[in-house]
């Protein structure tokens, strides 16, 4: 079984190898099918009013599918590359090696927030910007200005310790787990990171910025870790109101797997 490993414990050559199969995506268009299918799912409901990857319980297990198919998606091009995820309650500032130039590359640039470093700059020549949300053609971050500071690991460790998966209304006012991890109670974890980030970050095109995957990374294997400290506390709903994704209701966009098939990670990778 493969683990999916923090992103600073990644050797040189392995952040290139991230690095060059993102690339390689975007070049044959692969990578743009990602960012239109998250933009299409991420807050709107879908045409029959069925909340899936946000705001509902199925935000959790739509991700780790959507993770699994970009991370298959990269083995297509470089078969030992497994996603590596951003402990962003460690490295929390813009000086992480996350942000250096033969990673991920650096901030915005003061005024319009354009990415001047790293394989990702509108200068490199290899990151069009052909799904736009906002108009702007060049990939934008202004780290640390929509919100100051990221998540704590005492405020991850409080939402962990929530003993229930949802709650009714199965929405963005509900308690439990998943909404304090989606960040729309309690402490903001998922949806403060997205903020902190800012640009593309910010919208239902966040795939733009591949640091995407890093943050929803972590954001999977917080699930797990919860998991793994309440073994009897599983998904719910089990049987679920109109609008929401029941235990065993297959997922949209792919209609061929349901919240079940994603509740055990280790048949597809483990954590470390």
């Amino acid at each position: 079984m493969a683990d999916r490993r923090n992103q600073a414990d990644l050797s040189a050559t392995e952040k290139r190898d991230f690095v060059d199969a993102v690339l390689e995506l975007k070049r044959q268009g692969r990578y743009d099918e990602f960012i239109t299918t998250h933009n299409a799912f991420i807050m709107s409901d879908t045409d029959d009013g069925e909340r899936t990857g946000h705001r509902s319980p199925s935000f959790l297990p739509w991700h780790r599918r959507f993770l699994l198919q970009f991370e298959q998606a990269l083995q297509s091009v470089h078969p030992s590359i497994m996603l590596p995820y951003w402990d962003w309650t460690t490295d929390r500032s813009s000086r992480s090696s996350l942000w250096a130039d033969n990673f991920l590359g650096g901030d915005g640039r003061s005024g319009d927030g354009r990415v001047t470093t790293g394989p990702f700059a509108l200068g490199s020549g290899n990151w069009p910007m052909n799904i736009r949300v906002d108009g702007r053609t060049y990939l934008r971050r202004t780290l640390g200005v929509g919100v100051r500071d990221l998540p704590t690991r005492s405020e991850v460790n409080a939402v962990l310790a929530l003993p229930t998966y949802d709650a009714f209304p199965w929405n963005s006012g509900s308690t439990g787990f998943r909404n304090y991890v989606e960040g729309w109670r309690g402490p903001n974890l998922h949806n403060r990171v997205h903020v902190w980030v800012g640009g593309q970050m910010t919208t239902g095109a966040s795939p733009n910025d591949p640091v995407f995957w890093l943050h929803h990374c972590f954001i999977d294997k917080l699930w797990a870790d919860w998991q793994g400290l309440h073994p009897s506390s599983g998904y719910v709903p089990a049987s679920a109101p109109p609008g929401v994704v029941g235990l065993q209701d297959t997922m949209k966009p792919w209609n061929d797997v349901t919240p079940e098939d994603m509740l055990d990670h280790t048949k597809f990778y483990t954590y470390r």
